[in-house]
């Protein structure tokens, strides 16, 4: 795990700071006056100037941190710039460079697993792609812990296998669902979990949700199991509203209809056709809680 600022710290402040220590050392300041301004010791200023610190070359070369150096420079020298607002001028060019672009280029490189999210977010945003992306992941497996530790969960499993799926907040497609690829089979009693949850790999559990939201459901999450008319008195007995679809009808048809006719509904069933398994889906706001409803009203 290698955290941005730690790019920025052994990164950008060197560079920035031996690129400001040459500037300000050109104009004529000398060391204990660099040093003074930049708060650091003069033998640091020294190395600064005689190259003795490694410099990042992409950052040498960025024109906005050319500019900035120029900036504090002129601002410094004449005094019409304090310590302070050229931290505050510095911090502003980080925060850009972290945000897509350079910064946030060089952190990739560290963490090749940013990768997946081309770069394009902002670290420090508490709602960027990445970070949404991984509560989503992160959800899905505490749904995962949920159905591993639910007793006799194997005998809800149906014969096609079953999905736990979380989708984003704006999800438009199956590549925007996280699901468990090749789905949850029984294991001799016991649910076996293939792999660990991916984006874009389950088509009809993410089908089902994903048509359910286009709907009028604010679900972001769904599972299928085994049908089971005691399972649907029991989830209505809990308070959820339940409603059967027609298993022949394809899912662009039927589960709009059987939202017409219920809104409210959590619990989406059908009970079979020609060659279809009769399946339960069960809708909530995440992968934890409707594994746990499922738990809750065995």
């Amino acid at each position: 795990m290698r955290f941005i600022e730690e790019v920025v710290v052994e990164e950008f402040l060197p560079t920035l700071r031996s690129m400001l220590a040459e500037e300000l050392r050109e104009r004529g300041l000398t060391q204990s006056e660099v040093a003074e301004l930049l708060g650091i010791s003069q033998s640091a200023v020294s190395k600064y100037v005689h190259g003795e610190v490694a410099r990042n070359e992409r950052l040498l070369a960025d024109e906005r941190v050319v500019d900035l150096v120029e900036r504090l420079g002129d601002g410094l020298t004449d005094g019409e710039m304090s310590p302070v607002q050229a931290l505050v001028e510095a911090e502003v060019v980080i925060r850009q460079l972290e945000q897509g672009d350079v910064l946030a280029q060089i952190h990739q490189n560290e963490v090749p697993e940013l990768a997946d999210y081309d770069g394009a977010f902002d670290v420090h945003d508490p709602d960027s792609d990445v970070r949404v992306a991984e509560q989503a992941l992160a959800s899905v497996r505490r749904g995962l812990t949920v159905i591993e530790n639910t007793t006799d969960f194997a005998r809800h499993i149906p014969a096609v296998g079953t999905n736990l799926v979380e989708a984003l907040p704006d999800a438009t497609s199956i590549e925007d669902v996280v699901a468990v690829p090749g789905r949850i089979i029984d294991l001799k009693g016991r649910p076996e979990i293939p792999a660990e949850p991916e984006f874009g790999v389950s088509e009809y559990v993410a089908s089902v949700l994903l048509t359910a939201r286009d709907h009028g459901s604010d679900a972001r999450a769904a599972m299928n199991v085994r049908y089971d008319p005691t399972l649907v008195d029991a989830l209505e007995s809990s308070g959820h509203a339940a409603v059967e679809f027609d298993a022949e009808s394809g899912i662009d048809d039927a589960i709009p209809t059987a939202l017409a006719a219920n809104p409210d509904a959590d619990v989406l069933y059908q009970t079979g056709g020609f060659g279809i398994e009769p399946v339960i889906y069960v809708l909530g706001p995440d992968a934890p809680t409707v594994a746990g409803r499922l738990r809750d009203s065995r």
